[in-house]
């Protein structure tokens, strides 16, 4: 039931999902600061999977930079969307393949068949059920090759609270709410699709025992979290713009910053 409501959501979304990352600078800070530590852990070349990449934002722009892609996605007019750009993206034969597939079952892939995994934007939000979770969790970590890091992020608890009092007060009368705010599971009672909201410390536990060394924990709108129309006034002046990303990236991993962003990244590495 929640996969097909996750897979109807996104095959409405396919276009929508694909601008998200770059459509203004404050959706951008997203995209940019979870290629700062692609850049800062992955190997300089070799096999990526891409789990629950969607339409391929992350696919193409790692391909772009010479790595061999594996789009893995459950939405078939994501992986569509994804073979036409592919066609006209003139990249090298090879250098991405599609599969479809949850990232609660990647049978499809051998024991430690890539030298990296990533899994962005919140594919492991839409899985509902601790052990669901974990078992998606545990399958991640087992398609890497040992050493490899693995970059997963999600949805955030807090930050959605505090969109809950900006924008949607109406709701805080609606039993999904305290549902939410107490367990982080969303059914996709309304607007946005079946979800499970993470506090930063639930998804470092949910790795613990998973045969990996976390590295890093990082809020990816970081202290820019529930401001677009500022952050996006402030991307027209150049010299105040310089100044915010930097102070960004000194603040981003700080734990206060990563509970109260949108989207949080976990960085970690296999156990050799």
């Amino acid at each position: 039931m929640t996969e097909s409501l996750v897979k109807d959501y996104y095959t409405s979304q396919v276009h929508q999902e694909w601008r998200r990352l770059v459509r203004d600078a404050y959706h951008r800070l997203e995209f940019e600061t979870t290629l700062h530590f692609l850049e800062k852990y992955l190997p300089p070349d070799g096999l990526i999977l891409d789990a629950g990449g969607g339409p391929g934002r992350y696919t193409f722009e790692l391909a772009r930079r010479g790595y061999q892609v594996v789009l893995f996605d459950m939405t078939p007019a994501n992986l569509e969307f994804a073979r036409r750009k592919l066609k006209r993206a003139g990249l090298p034969k090879g250098a991405v393949g599609l599969v479809e597939g949850s990232i609660v079952d990647l049978s499809h892939f051998a024991d430690g068949m890539f030298d990296a995994v990533i899994c962005l934007g919140g594919p492991l939000s839409h899985v509902l059920g601790a052990e669901k979770r974990e078992q998606a969790i545990a399958e991640l970590v087992r398609v890497a090759r040992n050493g490899a890091p693995l970059f997963v992020s999600v949805m955030g608890r807090l930050s959605l609270l505090v969109i809950e009092l900006i924008m949607f007060q109406d709701e805080l009368e609606m039993p999904h709410f305290t549902q939410i705010r107490d367990t982080g599971e969303y059914q996709g009672d309304r607007g946005f699709t079946a979800c499970h909201f993470f506090l930063p410390e639930e998804l470092q536990a949910a790795f613990c025992g998973q045969g990996v060394s976390i590295l890093e924990t990082a809020g990816l709108e970081g202290i820019s979290s529930h401001h677009p129309r500022y952050l996006n006034q402030l991307a027209r002046n150049e010299l105040r713009w310089k100044t915010w990303i930097e102070t960004h990236y000194l603040t981003c991993t700080h734990p206060a910053v990563v509970g109260i962003s949108e989207h949080m990244l976990l960085v970690c590495r296999k156990h050799t």
